[in-house]
């Protein structure tokens, strides 16, 4: 006989409640926590806001106001720096003299202090100053540094962080190009030794491991390749055309923005304490961003006139680098710029060369001159204008700092200075005939970006011109006599089989780092017959009408465009096809 048990059902609701529990605590770690890494590099002690014409953003208490912001929301932040943090140096472009880059350093580091930065990586431009004055500057801030591969008093070669239960080192390594800005310290190669470090993290149950890094991208990425079991890099020293991040096999490489312009924010999830996503951003410091009053408390008002900034005023910066100093504002003369800019140019661009000489002018006032026009036709020929756009100052420029580093690019008639193409280039051929739905290509077979430039172009009917020169005879390239081989073999493919060389160049881009050129020809054509066409008069002649438009043009360098015979522009790396074709269709 059968005996069933009754149950109360305020008894099944307590069981179940408990089980559920029970079942979370046990299961606690295979859920996914978040945990987010902020992170800055190369900021070269840039304490206030860029001068961009554009998106005039950063500045260290922007950085502040948003690093407050963003911890009182969320509890597990780290706040690290790659290196590259100190004033000073050929890549710190508002350097000023060896006492005030000092004291902006000294200004910087207090403000990391201040906003609580967790780790500090050293690189080569904490040495800028020398050996006693970091150690003094290290001495004197409370923030961690870290450096693996360098032995330096209160710097470690590494630190342990525990976020969300996660255990997390953070490793530094400098390059060992530095030695000599150093003081005499031993800079042990830095592969090795933090291979050595990541173990003894391992042996420390560190779950997730990041390495600071000042090596450069190159060596980063090889670094990863050859020891194991490094989560994140955050890259010092990156290519700037490159992404916001990347990744070699597993791990993460985070490319802090230049001069601390943004911040970089990346969030990891986290299951059963490993890395199972992320989410990678920049984010804008712009004028949007309250300041950090604490910062401000640190704060000079300016280090030089370029932190001084009022629209039609000449600024000066009194007591610089003081918490006293102060900008003094006197009104700008005017200055007349005049641009001719042809209405039909689709590729003529004239507000970056508007901004350039708005920073060197304060009192800049800008009118166009229409073309076709009177006026315009006027001063072309005045000037014997062969390409535009073509800009004008007023001599009245005459008065202005900055006239003495232009003049020797400037010429004058009357109370007009025409500015001369080798400053602000030119987009437009005046003379040239047009013709419409033509393209000329300029460019390098051996340049990296060579094969998705190729992939993006070869739906379009275009004439390729080599980037290689002739003087006195002797044809030369910027990879040397393997180049100018190759370009001289191209000539003779495109004269004999036309229907093969754009596949063949495109191979060739490919594989420009091997000699065996004759795999790309694939049974398409007698590479006997381009052989003996490269080596003979017959490919020199090919090969000088290919480059006889770069010089014409004075062509040096690619990937270099000339849309209607009249229109000439460039491109970082491959445009998309999209792109060429709306400047094409236009």
């Amino acid at each position: 006989m059968c005996k069933f048990a009754i149950y109360h059902p305020l008894s099944i609701v307590r069981f179940g409640f408990i089980f559920l529990l029970m079942f979370c605590l046990l299961n606690f770690n295979s859920y996914a926590e978040e945990i987010t890494i902020l992170y800055t590099g190369e900021t070269h002690a840039m304490l206030y806001p860029c001068n961009c014409p554009i998106e005039s953003d950063g500045g260290v208490a922007r950085r502040a106001g948003l690093i407050k912001e963003l911890r009182a929301k969320n509890a597990n932040i780290l706040v690290l720096d790659s290196g590259g943090f100190f004033a000073g140096g050929l890549a710190d472009e508002y350097t000023q003299n060896t006492d005030l880059d000092k004291k902006r350093t000294l200004v910087n580091l207090k403000a990391l202090e201040l906003m609580k930065y967790d780790v500090l990586n050293l690189g080569d431009n904490e040495f800028n100053f020398g050996r006693e004055f970091l150690q003094q500057a290290i001495k004197d801030v409370k923030v961690n540094f870290v450096c693996g591969n360098v032995k330096l008093d209160n710097v470690l070669p590494y630190i342990i962080k525990e976020l969300a239960g996660v255990k997390i080192g953070i490793i530094g390594v400098a390059p060992v190009s530095m030695a000599p800005k150093t003081g005499g310290l031993d800079i042990q190669e830095p592969i090795s030794k933090v291979r050595q470090i990541a173990e003894e993290l391992r042996s420390k149950s560190v779950d997730i491991i990041i390495l600071l890094s000042q090596l450069g991208e190159d060596e980063d990425t090889r670094l990863v390749k050859e020891v194991p079991g490094i989560d994140v890099v955050m890259i010092g020293h990156r290519r700037l055309k490159e992404a916001i991040f990347g990744k070699v096999n597993s791990t993460l490489m985070l490319r802090p923005a230049w001069q601390g312009r943004r911040l970089g924010k990346a969030v990891l999830n986290i299951k059963d304490k490993k890395i199972s996503g992320y989410k990678i951003d920049e984010l804008r410091l712009s004028d949007k961003i309250i300041d950090d009053e604490t910062i401000g408390s640190v704060l000079p008002r300016c280090f030089s006139e370029a932190n001084c900034k009022k629209e039609k005023m000449i600024p000066t910066c009194q007591n610089p680098g003081e918490i006293s100093s102060q900008c003094v504002f006197t009104e700008a003369n005017k200055v007349r710029l005049a641009v001719i800019n042809p209405k039909s140019c689709m590729v003529c661009d004239i507000q970056p060369v508007i901004n350039y000489f708005k920073k060197k002018i304060s009192g800049l006032e800008v009118t166009e001159v229409p073309y076709p026009g009177k006026e315009a036709d006027k001063l072309i020929k005045e000037f014997s204008i062969t390409g535009l756009p073509a800009y004008f100052l007023g001599k009245e420029a005459e008065k202005e700092r900055e006239f003495e580093g232009l003049k020797n690019n400037l010429e004058l008639k009357g109370d007009l200075y025409w500015v001369r193409p080798q400053l602000t280039g030119m987009s437009y051929f005046l003379n040239r005939e047009l013709i419409k739905g033509k393209l000329d290509l300029f460019f390098s077979l051996f340049d990296k970006d060579s094969p998705a430039l190729l992939e993006s172009l070869k739906e379009f009917d275009l004439s390729p011109h080599f980037l290689a020169v002739e003087r006195e005879g002797k044809f030369d390239a910027p990879k040397g006599a393997l180049e100018v081989e190759e370009y001289l073999r191209s000539a003779c493919v495109q004269k004999y089989y036309p229907q093969a060389f754009w596949d063949y160049v495109s191979c060739r881009a490919k594989k420009s780092d091997t000699s065996w050129w004759d795999d790309c020809a694939a049974g398409k054509f007698d590479t006997l017959k381009i052989k003996a066409c490269a080596q003979s008069e017959e490919g020199k002649d090919l090969l000088r009408q290919n480059i006889s438009l770069n010089k014409e043009l004075m062509v040096m360098f690619g990937p270099t465009y000339l849309l209607n015979n009249r229109e000439i522009f460039s491109s970082k790396g491959a445009p998309s096809k999209e792109e060429l074709r709306k400047i094409i269709k236009r």
